[in-house]
This record gives C-alpha cells, sequence and structure tokens, in this order.
C-alpha cells in the first residue's frame, strides 16, 4: 500500500508540475490542459494537483511498511 500511495503521488505532483509548466511556458504537456471543465482554471487544478501529491507522500510515510 506505501508503494502504492508513493507512485500516485508521484504522477500527481508530475502531472500538476506539467499543467504549471503549460500555463506559464506554453509547452504542450500535461493532463490539466486536456480536461474540457477545467478550462480558465488549469493553474488551480495544478496547484491542487500539487497538494495531491504531497498529501499523498505524506500518508505513505505515516503507513507501516509491509
Amino acid at each position: 500500500m506505501k508503494k502504492l500511495l508513493e507512485i500516485a503521488g508521484f504522477l500527481a505532483v508530475l502531472q500538476g508540475a506539467m499543467g504549471l509548466v503549460h500555463e506559464f511556458t506554453d509547452w504542450n504537456v500535461g493532463l490539466v490542459r486536456r480536461i474540457g471543465f477545467l478550462d480558465g482554471y488549469e493553474v488551480y487544478a495544478s496547484l491542487a494537483l500539487l497538494a495531491l501529491g504531497a498529501a499523498l507522500f505524506a500518508a505513505a510515510e505515516s503507513r507501516p511498511p509491509a
């Protein structure tokens, strides 16, 4: 379970960072830009993904090793 939380946290941080890179540099990277209902809120969604990734890493650290 710890490894699964770490992988999910890594993916969330990666997508959040790529969303911010897309917003500030116009590179076509990340999944946030492809989700239609987030038009205009991409920066907030990317920041939320970064926070989610940090929370998943914290949850993974609090789990005892299996």
